[in-house]
């Protein structure tokens, strides 16, 4: 996937969080996203950086999400994510040191 498609789809994920802002609290589950300071428009960030940032950020949403649906959403697509996402950091920390 180009960059330029990572980039539009961490501002999808960024206007679905938005979206569930306005009925939820959603504040604990975004901590982790919140600290990689990596947003859809710094565009300087790296491709690793922003794929990274969107694993992180669809776990969150997904976590929002499963906390509203009274179990409806199978742990599975959550562990997948959280896994997806360790995967993606260290591609991240390989392609920022080599």
């Amino acid at each position: 996937m180009y960059k330029d498609e990572l980039i539009q789809i961490h501002q999808f994920l960024v206007y679905m969080l938005k979206y569930l802002e306005n009925g939820y609290e959603v504040k604990s589950e975004c901590n982790e996203y919140m600290s990689l300071n990596i947003s859809p428009h710094h565009i300087h960030r790296t491709k690793a950086e922003h794929k990274y940032a969107i694993f992180v950020l669809s776990g969150s949403i997904l976590e929002i999400i499963a906390k509203t649906d009274n179990g409806m959403l199978p742990t599975t697509v959550v562990n997948g994510l959280s896994e997806l996402a360790k995967r993606s950091r260290k591609e991240m920390i390989r392609a920022q040191t080599g």
